[in-house]
């Protein structure tokens, strides 16, 4: 078992105490939004964009408590991204992480609300948590950086692209362009957020960049292939349901067989481009294969 490893939990506790920490109270007015902003976000969630997050500041030999603030902001862009995905408006699912969906537990409008004020709390905590030692300039860079990913140039824009495509056959290229969108743009954030704590050469920004993109399109691909032959009962959440709605996925145009073979080909494409940072690459090179190879 790798360094890295062996501190994921204490990562994920850390994480997950924190968000606690900047959470309304739950029995606080109004409690009813409040509660479904704790629904939403500690929910079980494998904090896999936090861990990729800490995993990048190893690589890049930073000080992974003082990117805690950016993976919690992240965290809850992510959860609030869900919460409106799941809306009857949108992908209409009942079910997440194994649990009713927010606005099947508290009404349409409430988890709107919720997610709003998720979103909210996320820039709250870059704009104003300078307690393990950013500066208000690395935070103005992570700004940037984060809301970049969020807008209509990021996961909103990818969401609209993904309605827009229902009932389409659309070609790879077009397909990649919306999984890159709706989901690479904030894994993209995640692994760019220690550059703004120091500086990197153009190479290894490259790698980086070349090594996010490749996981971001297998992430999205193997998720397809999860609602394709995955149960309801292991990935949590209705399965199946986006061949339901017609939407685009790589195994709908594709097949499953070059779905599989296209996350293998964006494999070997990251790790090809961090093995720039060598050995110190191992916490990168790990995240790569538990994404690729999750089974929920």
């Amino acid at each position: 078992m790798s360094s890295f490893e062996q501190r994921i939990t204490s990562y994920i506790e850390d994480i997950d105490h924190y968000l606690l920490s900047k959470l309304p109270i739950n029995e606080s007015p109004p409690a009813n939004l409040h509660k479904a902003m704790h629904y939403s976000v500690m929910n079980g969630g494998k904090r896999i964009r936090p861990l990729l997050t800490f995993a990048s500041a190893e690589s890049l030999e930073i000080d992974p408590k003082i990117l805690m603030p950016a993976a919690a902001s992240i965290e809850l862009l992510h959860c609030f991204s869900l919460v409106h995905d799941d809306l009857p408006c949108m992908d209409d699912d009942d079910l997440r992480r194994g649990r009713p969906s927010t606005h099947k537990e508290f009404g349409e409008a409430t988890a709107v609300l919720a997610a709003d004020a998720l979103l909210s709390l996320s820039f709250e905590i870059l704009a104003s948590d300078l307690s393990f030692g950013a500066t208000a300039t690395n935070n103005a860079s992570l700004i940037a950086l984060i809301s970049s990913a969020t807008g209509s140039k990021g996961i909103t824009g990818g969401q609209q692209l993904d309605l827009n495509a229902e009932e389409k056959i659309i070609s790879q290229s077009e397909l990649e362009h919306i999984y890159r969108q709706k989901t690479g743009k904030l894994l993209r954030a995640c692994v760019l957020a220690p550059t703004c704590f120091i500086n990197i050469s153009l190479e290894q920004m490259s790698a980086l960049e070349v090594y996010i993109d490749s996981i971001g399109l297998a992430f999205q691909i193997r998720d397809d292939i999860l609602e394709a032959e995955g149960s309801t009962e292991i990935i949590g959440k209705s399965s199946k349901s986006d061949i339901h709605q017609g939407k685009a996925t790589f195994p709908k145009i594709f097949g499953l067989d070059e779905s599989k073979k296209r996350i293998l080909e964006l494999l070997a494409l990251a790790q090809n481009q961090i093995s720039v940072f060598g050995e110190r690459a191992h916490p990168l090179q790990y995240m790569a294969e538990s994404i690729i190879n999750r089974e929920f």
